[in-house]
């Protein structure tokens, strides 16, 4: 009797578990079109959009901040309800978070003013240039620790304008292939690909307290969303966001 009453409380005690709601999530971002923006008083793109999926097919209530990357990421370091996107996966970073994703892919390049020369055939040659970066990000601390001195800016649009202004010789961008971002821009013409020094995905990072279960069940929401062809339908709405109005 004793042994079925017992039985019956830790069933009870498994299916209550398995009822509690997932916890709500604090997810914040940077501005970085087509990946993440603000329209209105929403925040949208690529990222964004993949994220409000994943939220929507694991029932995980949530919000999100658009803030400056530093802030963002910092968030989701100290916050156990807070997950960061876009966000590179690094070595480095591997341990600090829980990962969803991948969510995206892009390239790093050093970008360059079409109306200058370069001799750049390996990372290394880029050492002769003043590159700049965005503070605090993932091609900043990447040319950081091989031992580059960079010029950091705390927004990376300020980058190409830096370029321009002949403050720097080169900017280490994070570019999705095919976009059109710097056309919308006004840089068509002006700015150049130099050198491609990685290509790397980015993912949802989360906060080690979030629970395991509710990882694998995010992480299973895009596995389902890359196969029946949400994922993809996502990135191609983006297609023609850079270009502009005829």
């Amino acid at each position: 009797m004793k042994t079925t009453v017992l039985a019956a409380l830790l069933a009870g005690a498994c299916a209550l578990a398995q009822a509690e709601p997932a916890p709500r999530l604090y997810l914040t971002t940077e501005t970085s079109a087509p990946y993440s923006m603000r329209d209105g008083d929403r925040v949208t793109g690529i990222g964004t959009d993949m994220v409000r999926e994943i939220m929507a097919r694991s029932g995980v209530a949530y919000s999100i901040d658009l803030l400056p990357w530093k802030r963002a990421y910092t968030a989701a370091l100290e916050r156990k309800d807070a997950c960061v996107y876009s966000t590179t996966r690094t070595p480095e970073r591997e341990p600090h978070f829980k990962w969803i994703g991948p969510i995206g892919e892009a390239e790093w390049v050093l970008m360059g003013r079409a109306d200058r020369h370069f001799a750049v055939h390996s990372l290394d040659d880029a050492r002769a240039y003043r590159v700049g970066t965005y503070n605090g990000d993932a091609r900043d601390q990447f040319l950081r620790a091989r031992g580059f001195t960079v010029d950091p800016a705390p927004n990376d649009m300020i980058n190409p304008r830096k370029l321009m202004m002949d403050r720097i010789d080169l900017w280490a961008a994070s570019i999705r292939r095919d976009s059109l971002t710097l056309d919308r821009l006004g840089y068509t013409g002006k700015l150049v690909p130099v050198f491609v020094f990685n290509r790397i995905r980015v993912y949802l990072a989360c906060n080690r307290a979030v629970p395991d279960a509710l990882v694998a069940r995010m992480n299973g929401a895009l596995d389902a969303m890359e196969r029946d062809g949400t994922a993809r339908t996502i990135v191609h709405k983006y297609d023609d966001w850079g270009v502009p109005p005829k």
